[in-house]
Parts: structure tokens; C-alpha cells; sequence
């Protein structure tokens, strides 16, 4: 998937059976005018200890220290009046509740819901509890406040930090392919598609890049490429933080264009998603396991294709977008929306519901042994349960036929999953933007560029689909792919006709875009702000191991190393949800230059890991790796620990430990 609630599913099961302002047309520049372009970066990493993931929803993946941190990467460009900001951010979904809170703090900038577009890169290892959605909050008990926080913070420090950076440039694009990123996990579902969509993708995969290339005054400040494969290279197994293999590509190609720690910022990549809902990154048994058995170097390497693609056609960008910047926005309540189709008969979608092979889950994330993809009969258990937890009636579970109803999450008050849907058409000259708040499969994004490109009657080029945007609502599939109720199609919200009403909606807005129509919205989003709860126990105090003090050294290096060893340090600490270190570290490898410390990685550095476990009740550990890579700079160097302790009085105190040194030759 995306939000992969397989194991959520058991969590079900055993518990059964034991206001955003109505948005306006942004104005449109009046004739082609030079673009302003502007970067920024900023820290969004959520609590690195304890706290439940997001993506596969298992109760048992919980955050145990940080391999890369997660950011929000803005873009904003600028024509006369009008503006507009495109932003990926590390994280599986963008959910309803960040866009709401993060357009609310812009207010006064020019930046609304109207013209800011957050993207999600989709990685399954990344704190959860940021949405006001009860189905993705279960697997940390509940919201987590602090968590986002920091997602909206930083969401808005790097959509800030780009409107200051405005200044004269261009904003060209490139597109091109990249094969061996990606293939199909849902093929028997593909093929249920006509022979001229399968047509379209050879292979079954969808292997189109498209870069656009940001220049002030002539010189590169950044990158924002598309590509469709899954943020799922990190297992379900794994423990720590990481943008996976699209936060790979964006940190490798920052450091190949000079930025270092003390440099961030100087220039920004940013790898976002399109149709990614049946692309997956693991290569081997039709998306069952990567292309290795190590999932790091599966993250490296999927990671390290779209890095190197990206740069070539970035290289290569020479194509100027020119002309208006112009936008659509609308929201619509998907529970009931009417869809003509093109025989001329009208149906319509269906309040959410989950169905019961969404607890199989997909490939690269199977769920409990209970049903199998593509089972069409009624399972007796998960019946039970869902009428248990979340019942549906009888006009739902005809609405949504042939999938069997297990979960009916839009009939609950509030709804367990957001029923009414950011959508909106963003045109930059001759590119046009197609946002939706969903994991669309090939197919189902491919007919839905097409239904967006027709109505906009060649007045853009270039198409792109940004999915997993300013909300998120399940995956979109075809009314074949369906039929076949596999996981993508159990797990596709509104029921058989989800993927027609996403086209017909943001066509209506691409035909307004066309022709200078307003398009306000008839419905809002509720806040549910008020209505969150946590019953996740909070830090009660810190107390290092008996005899030792915060910050000892636990474990001291060895006195040298190669390069291609691995350097591993232990320290007494405190827990990391005391302090996030948003825009710092919890480690920091120094190397002595001129009889000076100077920092060369910190916990954001593929080369490290940062890994904290509990002692007992209230000790822990900070166990620091690095990698020692292979043009490291031979001479002396040192580990430093930055952590923070909580006292009996509930007073949070910084700490630090040093290793001894060690050479690296």
C-alpha cells in the first residue's frame, strides 16, 4: 500500500471478539511573466522511541531510534501576483489534520488551501499518531500531539523559509524512464484492465520520471523528480526512522551537490510520488522481498536508481516552463458522490468501508492468515467482527459490491476515516498538477491524467499526478481492478466507482482552470482537533544505570579502524521523546582538524544509526554506529551523544557524552 493494516486487522479482531475558509480561485497571471523560484528544508522528525509507525500497522513497529531524520522540502514559485508552494514531506500520508493546522499558521502569506500542495513520500518508517483519523491512530493508542507538532512545524518553517527565498529564476523540466525501481505487486488485479491500458505500461509497471530543475539567476538551487515505487525497501521489522529509499535519493543527491550539515539548505531534492499503488520497490517475488536480503542496501540501492536518473535529466533540463501560474481547489464529500460514466448511466460512490481482503495485505506487507487476496466469499469471522466494531448496513454493503464489507469506517460520528476530499489542479505554464488524497494504482492514475488533460484542452504539455496530498483517504483502482478485491482494491474507500469520481471531479476543476471559473466548495472538512485522546503512557523519569552517570560511555570504541568498519558506541541517556532535536542531533561523528572538533555526520547521515532501548523502567541506551565510508579522511576522531533526561520533578535536562578518540586510516 500504503497504510497496510494487516496486523491492524488482528488488533480488530481480537478486540471484537473478546474548519478551513471555503477556498477561492487564486488569480491568475494575466500574461507569461519571469518566475520568481524559491527552496527550503526543514526538520519534521517525530518521537524516535516507542511510538507506533505508520504504513504497515503493526502494533509491534515502534520507533526505536533514528537512520535518517524526516523533512518537509518546499518550492515555491512566484509569477506577478499569483504563487504557489509544492512541498514532500517524510512521511507516509499527508493526513487532513496537518493540512488544516499547517495552511491555518500560514495565514497572511499568500499560501492557502487553495495553492499550498503537501506531498507525502510514502516511507512505512515513520512515527504515526499525526492524523485525527481513528483507523490510522490505533496503533499508537491514539494522537500523538508532540509528533505533530513537529510535522507542522517544520512543514511550515520550509514553506516559509521558500517564500523568503524568492528571487529571479526558472523552473525547467525533463522527463524521461527509469526501469528497475519498481514492479507490479497486484498483477492478477492489472490484468483485469483492458488491453489498451495494459498497453500503456510494458511490463506492467509504470517507469516515467519527470524532474523539474529550479535556477535562481542561472544557478541550480534544486530538484523535484516524480517516480512511482513504494516506500516500503524497510521491512516491517525495522525500528528506526527513515525516509526509505526516496529519503535515500533526496539526502544523496543534496550531498552530491555540495550541502553538508552546516550547509542545509544550499540545495534542495526532493523525491515525490505519483501512482504508486501497485509499485512496489521489491523487486524479487512479485514485490515480496527487495532486490537483496539486506532491507538497508534495498533502500540504498531503489534509492540510488531514482538519485541517478533524476541527476541525468536534471542535467539534461532545457525546456523553460513559461506562462501563468494558476490554480483549482475544491473540496468534495466522496460519500455519495454521482459519476455519469461514459455509456451514459449514473452511479454512485459509497460511504468508506474497508473490505475483508484488506486484511490480507499486500506483497510487500502480507497481513494475518485469515483471507487471501482475490477471495470473494464471506468470511464468518471477519463478519462478526466488523458488525462487532464497526458495523455497516445493508445498503453500504450493496453500495460497495463485490467487496465483502469488513470495516464501514465512514458511518461512525465521526467518521474513522476522512470522507470529504482535498482535490486541485495546479498549472505551472505548460505543466499541469493533478492533487489527489490517494495511492492510485497505474492504471487508475493513468485514466484520471487523461480525463484531467482533456478537459484542460492543450492548454499545458506535461502531466503529473501527485498522490498521498494534503489528506488521504486509501487507494484508487480501477472498476476492473476492483473487482478482483485484492488488497489495493479492498482497501479503495468509496466503493467500485472511487476511481471515475476522482475523474470527473478534478476534470470539472481542470475544465474551470480552463476557462477562468471559480470553484468554491459546497462542504469542509471537519476539525476533529478536539476530539483526540492518547492513552499511550508518557515518560515518567529517566535514571541512568545503577553506579553510572548520563552520558557514560557504556561501550568505548576500539582504538582504530579501516575504512568499511563500523564504529559502535554505547552511552547511558534519557528517552528521545524528552527532546526531539528538530534541526539537531542525538550524535554527531567529529573529526579533529587542526586541533579542532569538526562535525562530518550526524544522525541524518546514511553512514550512522542512532539506537535507544530501555534498561528496566527508567534506563536507557544510545547505541551510535557509523560506518566508516569508504573516502572517510584518514586521521583522529571522536563519538558525541546529545541526549535529554527527565527528573522525578518532571524536569527535562540536557546531556552529553564523549567517547575517547580513534583513528581511521
Amino acid at each position: 500500500m500504503s497504510v497496510r493494516f494487516r496486523p491492524l486487522s488482528s488488533l480488530l479482531l481480537a478486540a471484537a471478539l473478546a474548519a478551513v475558509p471555503a477556498a477561492v480561485a487564486s488569480p491568475a497571471a494575466a500574461a507569461p511573466s519571469p518566475y520568481r523560484v524559491g527552496v527550503g528544508i526543514a526538520d519534521i522528525t517525530g518521537e524516535a522511541a516507542e511510538l507506533g509507525m505508520l504504513g504497515y500497522a503493526d502494533p509491534a513497529q515502534t520507533t526505536a531510534g533514528i537512520h535518517t531524520r524526516q523533512w518537509s522540502r518546499a518550492f515555491a514559485i512566484a509569477a506577478g501576483p499569483a504563487k504557489v508552494a509544492l512541498v514532500s514531506t517524510d512521511l507516509d500520508f499527508v493526513s487532513q489534520s496537518v493540512h488544516t493546522e499547517v495552511v491555518r499558521r500560514l495565514a497572511g502569506t499568500g499560501y492557502t488551501a487553495t495553492n499550498l500542495v503537501l506531498t507525502a513520500t510514502h516511507t512505512h518508517s515513520a512515527p504515526a499518531g499525526y492524523t485525527h483519523s481513528t483507523l490510522y491512530n490505533l496503533t499508537t493508542l491514539g494522537f500523538e500531539k508532540r509528533t505533530f507538532e513537529a510535522i507542522v512545524a517544520g512543514i511550515v518553517r520550509s514553506v516559509r523559509a521558500a517564500d523568503a527565498d524568492l528571487a529571479p529564476g526558472a523552473v525547467k523540466i525533463a522527463a524521461g524512464t527509469l526501469a528497475g525501481a519498481n514492479v507490479n505487486r497486484s498483477l492478477p488485479a492489472f490484468q483485469r484492465n483492458s488491453a489498451a491500458d495494459r498497453a500503456r505500461f510494458p511490463g506492467a509497471v509504470d517507469n516515467r520520471m519527470t524532474v523539474l530543475r529550479f535556477e535562481q539567476a542561472g544557478t541550480p538551487v534544486g530538484m523535484m523528480s516524480w517516480f512511482p515505487t513504494h516506500g516500503t525497501s524497510m521491512r516491517p521489522d525495522n525500528r528506526l526512522i527513515s525516509g526509505d529509499n526516496k529519503g535515500y535519493a533526496a539526502q544523496h543527491t543534496e550531498h552530491s551537490h555540495g550541502v553538508t550539515w552546516s550547509t542545509r539548505g544550499a540545495f534542495v531534492a526532493a523525491f515525490a510520488q505519483t501512482a504508486a499503488g501497485d509499485m512496489s520497490p521489491n523487486l524479487r517475488d512479485g514485490g515480496a522481498a527487495g532486490p537483496t536480503d539486506d532491507q538497508f542496501e534495498n533502500t540504498r540501492i531503489i534509492g540510488d536508481l531514482q538519485a541517478t536518473a533524476a541527476q541525468r535529466l536534471f542535467d539534461a533540463a532545457t525546456e523553460e516552463l513559461t506562462g501563468p501560474l494558476d490554480v483549482r481547489q475544491r473540496y468534495v464529500d466522496f460519500s455519495g458522490v454521482q459519476v455519469r460514466l461514459p455509456d451514459g448511466s449514473v452511479k454512485s460512490t459509497c460511504p468508506g468501508a474497508l473490505g475483508q481482503n484488506f486484511t490480507a495485505g499486500a506483497e510487500d506487507g502480507p497481513g494475518p492468515d485469515i483471507v487471501d487476496e482475490g477471495d470473494l466469499t464471506t468470511n464468518p469471522l471477519l463478519l462478526a467482527a466488523g458488525i462487532v466494531v464497526n458495523p455497516a448496513t445493508p445498503a453500504v454493503r450493496a453500495c460497495h459490491a463485490p467487496k465483502q464489507v469488513f470495516l464501514a469506517t465512514g458511518l461512525q460520528n465521526p467518521p474513522w476515516t476522512p470522507q470529504v476530499m482535498p482535490l486541485q489542479v495546479v498549472r505551472i505554464g505548460q505543466l499541469a498538477v493533478t492533487v489527489a488524497p490517494g495511492e492510485f494504482t497505474i492504471v487508475a492514475g493513468q485514466k484520471t491524467q487523461d480525463a484531467v488533460a482533456a478537459a484542460l484542452g492543450g492548454i499545458t504539455r506535461h502531466q503529473i499526478l501527485a498522490g498521498y496530498a494534503n489528506a488521504y483517504a486509501g487507494y484508487v483502482t480501477t472498476a476492473e481492478e476492483y473487482d478482483a478485491q485484492h488488497y489495493e482494491g479492498a482497501a479503495t474507500h468509496f466503493g467500485r466507482y472511487t476511481q471515475a469520481a476522482y475523474a470527473q471531479e478534478l476534470a470539472a476543476l481542470a475544465a474551470a482552470l480552463r476557462t477562468g471559473a471559480a470553484t468554491p466548495s459546497a462542504v469542509q472538512p471537519p476539525w476533529l482537533g478536539d476530539r483526540q485522546i492518547s492513552v499511550r503512557p508518557g515518560i515518567v523519569f529517566d535514571a541512568p544505570p545503577v553506579g553510572k552517570a548520563f552520558g557514560q560511555v557504556l561501550t568505548q570504541p576500539a582504538a582504530s579502524y579501516r575504512r568499511g568498519q563500523t564504529v559502535t558506541v554505547a552511552f547511558a541517556t534519557g528517552h528521545p521523546g524528552n527532546n526531539f532535536r528538530n534541526e539537531g542531533t542525538f550524535l554527531e561523528v567529529q573529526r579533529q582538524v587542526a586541533g579542532a572538533w569538526r562535525t562530518v555526520a550526524t544522525d541524518d547521515d546514511w553512514s550512522t544509526k542512532y539506537r535507544w532501548a530501555r534498561n528496566g523502567l527508567a534506563a536507557s541506551t544510545a547505541t551510535i554506529e557509523w560506518a566508516v565510508p569508504a573516502d572517510a579522511a584518514p586521521g583522529t576522531y571522536r563519538i558525541v551523544h546529545h541526549g535529554d533526561a527527565k527528573s522525578l520533578l518532571g524536569r527535562v535536562a540536557p546531556l552529553t557524552g564523549t567517547s575517547r578518540t580513534f583513528t581511521v586510516s
